[in-house]
């Protein structure tokens, strides 16, 4: 079908609405597959969650998405077909814990072995591990304790299984880690899910060989930048839509400036902006009802650019967990892979991020600075850059990394509205990935399932 545009009107044979990762892969196979495509983004870039930028001194800094592991086979392969290098993640040294009493614990590995709270933390981890092994990620509803689990949140459950208030504590920053949010907000069905998606708890929380295994070295959009320049004049940048039409006959996009008309449409927004848009006809209840049930993390990443990692010279990882009352819950050695400067990046997630945007700029730099003090020494106080990305205040994310899932949701609306097609209308987006939700790589993946549906709709070839 070929493409005739006017000043306002596009007519394409498929529209993809979002211009993230899960947007391009889904446009990539459609391309691969010859079929006319026109992809439509917001914002002046692609990339989406993940957002890469040269700070003073040509230093690559990823605000968004940076890490990729060894088991996340569909970013890896994104990232080879165009020659996206990565590097391991730097991990050498002592780790550090600085916990509420101040108290400064060193350690290698997972985890010091002898620290507070540890034996009951890996107990239920553990535990977790178990349970999340018995989840149907293709078809969650088929779980057998579906309803019961997701009827919890994960806050309950940890009170349940422990009354060790350390324990607890190690707990409750790995929720805010993982889905930047806090245990009694979040459904323990889709802590479950999402570990069944990741493979086990510790592919999520470690480094060498699991979720943290390596960086990119141009940055995490390096591979969507580079599907954007094959894509070519197919991509259209500061189109926000604000409207779409669906029927049997096909879609109509609407866009700031054009109107897009497809046979097919595959929408790869996060929930919050699926539902900020008007759908004629209204989306259906089991759709609208799972995306009001999907909430964005609550995160900030912050970084510090030093003239060297001097940490490196003391033994240090730069690797850190704090559970003490600053803004940062976890700081890693974020510096380029030749070491031509240091690099510390910290997060801020759920109920601290509250606190931390309370604060103005200065404030919130001060707050961040002494965290990394704590972790690194003294210099860690005189950095040469900072940096912050809140991304609760991104106008098209609204947070990050991704949308969880709260009570209720899964059993009331998943089984129809988590991912069905509506029509002509398909869903992609890493919240609708089977492996891997709620990173790159599931949005990645989630973006080529979308494209192989319409493929099969049209007719052609879905190999």
């Amino acid at each position: 079908m070929e493409r005739r545009s006017t000043a306002h009107l596009i007519e394409s044979e498929v529209v993809v609405v979002g211009g993230g990762y899960a947007g391009l892969a889904a446009a990539l196979r459609l391309h691969d597959a010859a079929v006319d495509v026109t992809l439509v983004e917001a914002a002046d870039r692609v990339g989406g969650r993940a957002l890469t930028e040269v700070r003073p001194g040509a230093v690559t800094i990823d605000h968004g998405g940076q890490w990729v592991g060894p088991t996340q086979t569909h970013l890896l392969a994104l990232a080879a077909r165009f020659g996206c290098p990565t590097f391991p993640t730097w991990e050498t040294g002592s780790h550090i814990e600085i916990w509420h009493d101040g108290a400064r614990v060193p350690y290698t590995g997972a985890a010091p072995a002898d620290a507070p709270g540890v034996a009951e933390y890996v107990r239920v981890t553990e535990l977790l591990d178990a349970l999340a092994r018995t989840v149907d990620t293709a078809r969650p509803w088929r779980t057998a304790s579906f309803a019961e689990w997701d009827a919890r949140t994960a806050g309950s459950f940890f009170r349940a299984e422990t009354d060790d208030p350390d324990a607890r504590r190690r707990l409750d920053l790995a929720v805010q880690g993982l889905w930047c949010t806090e245990p009694d907000d979040i459904s323990l069905f889709h802590v479950l899910f999402y570990i069944a998606a990741a493979g086990s708890f510790t592919q999520l929380m470690e480094t060498r060989g699991c979720a943290q295994d390596s960086r990119f070295a141009a940055g995490a959009t390096a591979p969507a930048q580079a599907v954007a320049s094959l894509l070519g004049e197919r991509v259209l940048l500061g189109a926000p839509v604000h409207a779409i039409a669906h029927d049997e006959r096909g879609v109509r996009v609407h866009t700031a400036g054009a109107v897009v008309t497809a046979r097919r449409a595959i929408v790869a927004l996060p929930p919050h902006a699926v539902r900020a848009t008007d759908f004629t006809p209204a989306l259906p209840e089991s759709r609208d009802g799972w995306l009001a049930h999907n909430r964005m993390g609550r995160v900030a990443k912050v970084h510090a650019v030093y003239d060297r990692p001097f940490w490196r010279e003391s033994g240090l990882s730069g690797v850190a967990t704090l559970y003490d009352d600053g803004p940062v819950g976890v700081v890693f050695d974020n510096s380029p892979d030749d070491a031509s400067c240091g690099v510390l990046v910290g997060f801020v997630y759920g109920d601290r991020l509250d606190r931390f945007t309370a604060l103005d700029e200065p404030g919130r730099r001060a707050a961040v600075l002494a965290g990394l003090v704590a972790v690194a020494g003294a210099p860690a106080g005189h950095p040469r850059d900072y940096t912050e990305r809140i991304w609760t205040q991104d106008p098209l994310a609204r947070g990050g990394y991704a949308a969880y899932a709260t009570p209720g949701g899964w059993t009331a609306h998943a089984e129809r509205g988590w991912r069905e097609p509506t029509g002509a209308l398909h869903w992609a987006g890493t919240e609708t990935a089977t492996q891997w939700n709620g990173y790159i790589d599931g949005a990645v993946s989630s973006g080529r399932r979308a494209a192989g549906e319409v493929l099969a709709a049209l007719g052609r070839e879905t190999r």
